[in-house]
């Protein structure tokens, strides 16, 4: 793989896997539903059949409910407080709560308690994409530009709890410090770069399951409803939200959509159903004020993921 932005880093160098040539790799990588409890029902469209959920051009606004006391999102250590703007729910909020989180797909997402450099504590999602490996932001592994003394770099620890819903943790909970990212995170902080992953000690995610990932070219992604689940700070505690809605633009690096989110869902899945699966084709980091975001699965970056995966 060429010496470039996505260069691969550890934060445990002697243990840094070898990036897959493109040429080595599939497509895509397949999905697991894992050897859990049973999976929920199949979908029979794009979006998954969530008891309650409304499409969101049919969606009324929904209560908005005062969190419990939570670790801020891990966003704020690189980039501050948001402003006053809800991050970011753009008209009315059509997130539907999932709270049978034990069963696929729910269970491939993760609550993340993270404590970074300094010890402060923070939270975050990420997803399973195999036995051992579950991907998240880049500034979820690796805080950038804190002005906090000792904070910035990688962090400390992270504890995964799969399917979390409150204080219930149907899958336990599991400690790494073993962590990924590329140098355009780490090194330059460039949003177009931002991803990373976490490897764990144990191969939970056979148990959980995993997505499968993918690299589609722009005409397939426009066409794609994207679907986005994880543990937003403006709901109650470590509760599981999930939307979904169309592909707003792509460009090279990056996937828009006006699908609602809110801080602390950094690190979660932007995936799609294809041939009956659930795929990743982008990770989400950052909200905005007509659409939120999340770095695009191109090919470098399936390179990693895969090898992250090994």
């Amino acid at each position: 793989m060429p010496q470039d932005m996505h260069t691969p880093v550890s934060n445990l160098p002697e243990e840094e896997p070898r990036a897959a040539q493109a040429e080595e790799s599939p497509v895509v990588q397949e999905p697991s539903e894992g050897s859990g409890a049973p999976a929920a029902g199949p979908s029979t469209s794009d979006i998954e059949q969530v008891e309650g959920y409304r499409r969101p051009e049919d969606a009324a606004a929904m209560a908005w409910v005062m969190p419990a006391v939570e670790p801020p999102e891990i966003g704020e250590a690189s980039f501050g407080r948001p402003p006053p703007l809800a991050e970011i729910v753009h008209g009315p909020d059509d997130r539907v709560q999932i709270t049978n989180t034990s069963v696929y797909p729910w269970r491939v997402h993760c609550y993340l308690q993270i404590t970074a450099a300094d010890n402060s504590q923070w939270r975050g999602t990420g997803w399973f994409i195999g036995p051992h490996t579950v991907v998240t932001a880049g500034h979820v592994v690796h805080i950038k530009n804190s002005g906090v003394p000792g904070r910035d770099g990688w962090v400390k620890s992270i504890s995964v709890m799969p399917g979390r819903n409150g204080t219930n943790l149907p899958y336990g909970s599991v400690t790494s410090t073993s962590f990924r990212s590329v140098t355009g995170w780490t090194g330059s902080g460039d949003e177009n770069y931002d991803y990373g992953a976490i490897i764990l000690p144990t191969e939970l995610g056979s148990t959980t399951g995993w997505f499968g990932i993918g690299v589609w070219p722009d005409s397939d992604l426009l066409k794609a409803t994207g679907n986005i689940s994880g543990y937003p700070g403006d709901k109650p505690g470590a509760t599981m939200w999930y939307d979904a809605r169309g592909i707003a633009s792509v460009n090279t690096r990056k996937v828009h959509y006006d699908i609602d989110t809110a801080g602390g869902q950094s690190g979660s899945a932007v995936y799609h159903f294809y041939n009956g699966g659930r795929y990743g084709f982008g990770v989400h980091a950052y909200g905005g004020a007509t659409t939120n975001s999340g770095t695009r699965i191109i090919q470098a970056v399936y390179n990693n993921l895969v090898a992250w995966k090994a």
